[in-house]
């Protein structure tokens, strides 16, 4: 993608106008597949899920990175998240250690994990995303549903910056979690939230 013509004349200044709004606005003449980078710093992926069927876990991915493409016109998008799985944090050290280890996303032979989907649009805004998550090496579809999506100029990079929190349910069992002594709640059915920010790149 072109770079925005430098300010400096009158008609660089129109351009540089048009071309964002282009790709601001849903529907605009010329509008283009934009390309944002996933912000580390205000992108975390979590999880949850019953712990003896007493209480709710909840855990976050501390390290993640990535690349959301979105346009607005065509009404199509992608998302591509690179999730760390050993910055896993509970809270507390043992269900780190646990999450960690061989029983469950057994970081050591299988450092990488991760989600990718295409973005669907209704009603001429993201509101879901068909893709899937990988762990342990294994793939398996698990489609996101869209709460929280907006976009704006960011207040300090004076840079579009967007971001949404997108949520969906997997189970453990299909990328080999073993269960825990606690009952399948442990190694069934898990909550799957991505939080994300992302900023525009040019």
């Amino acid at each position: 993608m072109g770079r925005l013509p430098r300010a400096g004349s009158r008609v660089a200044s129109i351009a540089a106008a048009a071309l964002l709004a282009a790709a601001v606005l849903p529907g605009t003449v010329g509008a283009e597949a934009v390309r944002y980078r996933v912000d580390p710093q205000h992108t975390f992926p979590s999880l949850a899920f019953p712990h003896m069927g007493i209480s709710i876990w909840r855990g976050k991915f501390t390290r993640s990175s990535g690349v959301i493409t979105l346009d607005r016109e065509a009404e199509t998008g992608s998302v591509d998240i690179a999730i760390d799985p050993a910055s896993i944090r509970f809270g507390l050290d043992i269900m780190d250690e646990k999450a960690r280890s061989a029983e469950w996303f057994d970081v050591e032979r299988h450092p990488d994990a991760g989600y990718e989907g295409t973005i669907v649009f209704e009603d001429g805004r993201p509101a879901r995303v068909d893709g899937a998550v990988t762990f342990r090496g294994i793939t398996r579809e698990v489609p996101l549903t869209i709460t929280l999506f907006n976009c704006i100029p960011h207040p300090m990079l004076k840079v579009e910056v967007c971001g949404a929190d997108a949520t969906g349910t997997m189970n453990w069992s299909e990328y080999g979690m073993q269960h825990s002594a606690y009952g399948e709640g442990e190694a069934g059915v898990v909550t799957l939230r991505i939080q994300v920010e992302a900023i525009r790149q040019e």
